[in-house]
């Protein structure tokens, strides 16, 4: 995933921003990427600038610092994902900046708070945006840049299913393929944090014994080529009890195999289908193991889930972060400006582990 990168002399200046003068809204202008049509991209999104429009009174005007470039965000563009935007839209799910005014009726911010928004499909693919007030939280300032930017996609995803289907207690094992993407280095993370033994399934490469190491850096118990999970002793010779929870994102074979090794009255959660193979499964799986499987989608748990519950995870999300026991995805800086590059390289799958393509605003 790409970040769009603000530099630190940058973000300095912002706070600087001069609060005690209103600000002209209809004579600021917005720097946006855009796209009217759905299709490819790299052919279909354009750059331009707007004036951005008088600041409501519930609305949060702030300068955005940096913006991910998810998988998420090239289906909708492509219009293969299942949230349908109207078009003219302004692509970009995640994203941190700095309020610079809030509108008369808005309370609880104030200009120089750092803030990620929290509800996608709102525009983070510019540099400088009005918000809903609702759809923004303030995050600490020592978050760092790239935590804030890709707090609310992959760490949410797999902080909820580490806890919403299996309860997450010490002795619990769980088996997750594309170990190596955004997402599964934060369940890897997340288990550390909390004492969780991990096998991680990924594709063999050349420079498999590199990726195994930064996998087990981060804190994978077992990490496993598709080809080693088929004929793995680790079970049988009981270096790990089987596990209760397996994560899928692959699906076909990938997941079949996974299945094979979960324990009795097991779930597998699905949350992707990177193969695009069905996940098939064998009828004795469910009568003789009596395994049970899951579908998950952040986007739906986010539309049905209280206030409370949101606060809750974002909170022990970003204690994780500041206590540097969770941190950003491996990751490419791009400026505002090289958007294709981004755009280009989210389309290919570059480096072993999933590199993040993030918009930076800095000048």
């Amino acid at each position: 995933m790409a970040l769009l990168p603000f530099t630190k002399t940058f973000t300095q200046k912002l706070l600087k921003f001069p609060t005690n003068i209103k600000i002209g809204i209809r004579n600021l202008m917005s720097k946006q990427l855009v796209y009217n049509e759905f299709g490819d991209p790299l052919q279909v999104v354009k750059f331009r600038e707007c004036i951005v429009p008088p600041l409501g009174n519930q609305e949060v005007l702030v300068r955005m610092l940096a913006a991910p470039v998810n998988p998420a965000d090239i289906n909708t563009i492509q219009g293969k994902y299942p949230v349908k935007v109207n078009l003219p839209c302004i692509p970009g799910n995640e994203g941190v900046g700095i309020v610079q005014e809030v509108g008369k009726d808005v309370q609880g911010f104030c200009a120089g708070n750092k803030v990620i928004i929290t509800k996608p499909v709102q525009g983070t693919w510019r540099d400088i945006a009005t918000f809903n007030k609702d759809v923004l939280r303030i995050v600490p300032d020592g978050l760092g840049i790239v935590e804030a930017a890709t707090l609310t996609v992959n760490p949410c995803t797999a902080y909820r299913m580490l806890v919403d289907f299996v309860p997450a207690r010490n002795g619990l094992v769980v088996i997750q393929n594309g170990a190596n993407g955004a997402c599964g280095q934060n369940v890897i993370q997340i288990c550390k944090a909390w004492d969780i033994k991990n096998i991680n399934i990924v594709r063999n490469r050349p420079d498999i014994n590199e990726l195994k190491k930064y996998l087990e850096s981060l804190g994978a118990t077992y990490v496993l080529t598709e080809e080693e999970v088929r004929s793995t002793t680790i079970f049988k010779e009981k270096k790990i009890d089987k596990p209760s929870l397996a994560l899928n994102c692959i699906g076909g074979k990938n997941a079949l195999e996974m299945l094979r090794h979960l324990q009795h009255s097991g779930k597998m959660v699905t949350y992707g289908g990177m193969s695009r193979e069905p996940v098939n499964i064998p009828t004795g799986a469910f009568i003789f193991k009596n395994l049970t499987c899951h579908g998950f989608w952040m986007t739906e748990w986010n539309e049905r889930a209280s206030k409370a519950e949101k606060d809750k995870m974002s909170t022990e999300i970003i204690n994780l972060m500041c206590e540097k026991n969770l941190k950003g995805p491996v990751h490419k800086m791009v400026k505002f400006n090289n958007y294709e590059e981004a755009l280009g390289n989210a389309l290919s799958s570059k480096g072993f582990t999933g590199c993040k393509y993030i918009l930076d605003f800095s000048p």
